[in-house]
């Protein structure tokens, strides 16, 4: 099958954890909304080597490996799987990045405040981290 044929892209994101259970955000510098930090995997990079990269670039800590997966997603309309771990920070400070205008800790209700259903449920699902893993679809805004 060609790519044309399965034009899926992977992503990953992380969902830092405090010791409050508030849960880090990023707000992304193209289009201003909040959601973890996380990215597409890029060719020949491994799951965990993507989620390290993107969480560090997006918001200056380096998380704790193995991290937790917590659910699987797929953008109906956007045609991208993402893979969700709950993660610690083991090092590093918040910095905001290329990518990320700002940074805040967040409370489960100021999730739901601050970004769409589609990424609020991920950081839900991360928070409570429930076993098995969380599989849901969403139209890159609302769930479906």
């Amino acid at each position: 099958m060609s790519t044309a044929e399965r034009p899926h892209s992977v992503s990953v994101a992380g969902v830092i954890v405090d010791d409050h259970g508030r849960a880090l955000l990023i707000q992304r510098r193209d289009n201003g909304r909040w959601e973890p930090p996380g990215g597409v995997l890029e060719p020949g990079e491994t799951i965990p080597d993507a989620l390290q990269r993107e969480v560090l670039e997006e918001t200056g800590y380096k998380i704790f490996l193995p991290a937790t997966l917590t659910g699987v997603y797929k953008n109906m309309t956007g045609l991208i799987v993402s893979l969700v771990f709950r993660c610690e920070a083991i090092d590093g400070s918040a910095t905001t990045g290329d990518e990320t205008y700002a940074l805040h800790w967040a409370t489960r209700d100021e999730v739901s405040e601050l970004a769409d259903e589609a990424y609020t449920i991920r950081v839900l699902d991360a928070l409570d981290a429930a076993s098995p893993p969380a599989v849901r679809a969403h139209d890159g805004v609302k769930l479906v």
